[in-house]
């Protein structure tokens, strides 16, 4: 397989919050493999920006380590590393007063594509933005990237919209979800719309359920007091989880444009059917002897802030209407795993006899680990003695697929700051799908709320919680296996 990389135009990107560890973690490592697979023009500048009291050169030293540990020996080039870390600057400045403004109005250029990531909270968005303009910074042309949370509800998101939308049109605004990113997920819109077969199947009458799993291993840590007001319903659900969703459930945008997408998952966010509290499980997880209990972590000793949770969703509308839609996501559970199912209806009349079994076809699309799509098909198995079936996988892993290059495919954040730099919106949230989620996900919080539910426990290294099982057992179906 040949890699065909695409230059971008020479831009200036300024990452505000750039000591922190996303950018240390993710923005700057990915920038740094981008330049070096030739993506990055010569012209192109990086310019950290925080409160740290830094120069240039010691920010160049602390983008240096960052990327040697992000990345491993083997695959770094130190003359490479060398020029990226030549196109990287760096400004102190305060993101609430005037300190450093008028030094990074000096320092952007008026000719090329200027970008401004905000990898801040988003209490500092406002400030940011108002700055940009005051100082004569933005442009009608520039780009800025916001990170989730956008808002804790739709109150908060429809202010932080209407902030952001003061200074930024939405044109501007790139509001990142790194899930979107993923090179399987945008296979999932390659399988659905550009492969005549799947098209025909891809309704109520021929798929039984969706289920969408996003595990984890980790437990909450060092973030319990920001996990405890957030929870997975809004850490993962409204955003992560709802994109996934979207992606499955969508009509055929006409052209794959940025708002011809983003009009069809708004759709389906739209027809989403209220959740019923029979339908929702919430989990925390338990202590062992080795690792410690939610409540350990959270704020509070006392939370009823859920770290799992698994729902059932239906949606209103022509495709889809009867068709449950399963969303599951914990932390501490048996393995790290996504994965969206789409689990086919059984044959219309088994002709084969009861001795055969029950067979039904799964699409399976690993985000990760491993990731790589899988259809279930099922066959004679191989012997005399009658008509004895089985499934086996078509199995298309891209490290199987597509060679040893399968493993070098850009990492999520590396493909979305490109899609910033060239102005190309697609796999990015717009405003009114933020709101429309948030519209969907408060009445689930309240709800709960206002009950007094309490979550669920469950064993660490477990599935979660049993009442989770119990969802999908009283429709007589059962979750699949969280695989590593």
């Amino acid at each position: 397989m040949v890699s065909r990389v695409i230059p971008v135009d020479p831009f200036d990107l300024v990452i505000f919050g750039g000591t922190g560890d996303l950018a240390q973690k993710k923005i700057l490592p990915g920038l740094y493999r981008r330049f070096a697979d030739g993506q990055m023009p010569a012209e192109a500048r990086i310019i950290g920006a925080a409160r740290s009291d830094l120069t240039s050169d010691s920010y160049r030293a602390m983008v240096r380590d960052a990327v040697s540990e992000a990345i491993p020996e083997g695959r770094r080039n130190g003359d490479t590393l060398t020029a990226f870390l030549g196109r990287i600057e760096y400004v102190t400045i305060d993101a609430t007063g005037t300190a450093g403004w008028t030094e990074l109005a000096a320092m952007v250029r008026p000719d090329v594509v200027r970008a401004f990531y905000f990898s801040v909270a988003p209490s500092l968005f406002g400030d940011l933005a108002k700055r940009l303009n005051d100082h004569r910074i933005a442009s009608r042309h520039c780009r800025i990237v916001v990170e989730k949370p956008f808002g804790r509800d739709l109150a908060s998101a429809r202010d932080l919209n209407a902030t952001l939308a003061r200074h930024f049109s939405e044109e501007q605004i790139y509001r990142i979800d790194h899930y979107l990113g993923k090179e399987t997920v945008q296979n999932l819109m390659a399988v659905r719309f550009a492969n005549v077969l799947f098209e025909p199947l891809w309704n109520a009458q021929y798929v039984d359920h969706v289920q969408i799993t996003v595990a984890e291993t980790v437990g909450v840590g060092g973030r319990g007091a920001y996990y405890d007001k957030s929870g997975a319903m809004r850490d993962m659900v409204q955003n992560h989880l709802m994109q996934l969703l979207c992606l499955i459930a969508m009509e055929p945008p006409s052209r794959f444009d940025p708002d011809a997408v983003r009009d069809e998952k708004l759709k389906v966010i739209r027809a989403l059917d209220p959740v019923e509290p029979k339908d929702i499980v919430r989990g925390q997880y338990l202590a062992n002897d080795t690792l410690s209990g939610y409540r350990d972590e959270a704020e509070s000793p006392d939370s009823r802030t859920e770290s799992f949770i698994a729902l059932k969703c239906g949606i209103s509308n022509w495709r889809w209407a009867g068709t449950p839609f399963y969303l599951r996501t914990g932390k501490r559970l048996k393995a790290r795993a996504s994965e969206i199912a789409v689990v086919f209806k059984d044959a219309p009349h088994a002709i084969f006899g009861q001795s055969a079994g029950t067979h039904r076809n799964i699409l399976s699309i690993r985000l990760q680990p491993n990731e790589g799509i899988t259809l279930g098909v099922t066959i004679k198995e191989p012997g005399p003695g009658g008509m004895r079936l089985l499934d086996v996988p078509l199995d298309m892993s891209f490290a199987d697929a597509l060679g040893p290059e399968a493993s070098e495919v850009p990492d999520a954040y590396e493909r979305l700051i490109m899609d910033v730099i060239r102005g190309n919106q697609t796999l990015f949230m717009r405003g009114d799908e933020v709101e429309a989620a948030w519209a969907w996900t408060d009445p689930l919080i309240e709800g709960w709320t206002e009950r007094g539910d309490a979550p669920a426990p469950y064993e660490i290294g477990s599935t979660g919680p049993e009442e989770a099982a119990i969802l999908m057992h009283r429709a007589g179906r059962k979750w699949r296996e969280i695989r590593p």
